[in-house]
């Protein structure tokens, strides 16, 4: 499926529009991790000085399609492999349109080299799409590998993939 999407670069003018997106990403994987609201009814936010600074080796993006926010990938190795994928979510009216991987494909194509990704096992839908990606991208040249989720000792291993994209 082909999906006309665009990329930006976080910048301090869009913060505002991923804090609001982290709080539907958040309300998503609370399903899956022990997120709780704080007393002002909002999940917890990332910071994002890293992906908003001059950081060499970070890149956070915003997605958009249609001139409206549709997700948003925050990104880490981008002057040194590996690349990892902190953060990668889309918005639950516009999935299963082709709108995540056009987005992943896209950020391969600015960001080659190896890539590191990791989910929840208990996240069915992220294992099938992240797997489904690996796949696409490195057919069986790539691997997966369970690493402890640091600080959390209560929450599962993530499932790691592993794989170079161009």
């Amino acid at each position: 499926m082909s999906v006309t999407l665009e990329l930006r670069e976080l910048t301090a003018e869009t913060r505002p529009v991923v804090e609001r997106l982290w709080q539907l990403y958040r309300h998503d994987l609370s399903e899956f991790r022990d997120s709780q609201l704080d007393e002002n009814g909002l999940f917890h936010t990332r910071p994002l000085e890293p992906f908003l600074d001059d950081d060499p080796d970070r890149r956070g993006y915003l997605f958009y399609r249609d001139a409206r926010p549709v997700g948003l990938a925050l990104v880490a190795g981008v002057a040194a492999e590996p690349r990892v994928l902190h953060e990668f979510f889309v918005v639950r009216r516009v999935r299963r349109e082709g709108v995540g991987g056009a987005a992943i494909r896209e950020l391969f194509r600015l960001h080659p080299g190896t890539w590191e990704i990791a989910f929840q096992e208990n996240n069915t839908a992220a294992a099938r799409f992240w797997r489904g990606i690996a796949a696409a991208t490195a057919d069986d040249d790539w691997r997966e590998e369970r690493r402890p989720v640091p600080g959390k000792p209560q929450i599962p291993p993530d499932v790691w993939l592993v794989f170079d994209a161009g």
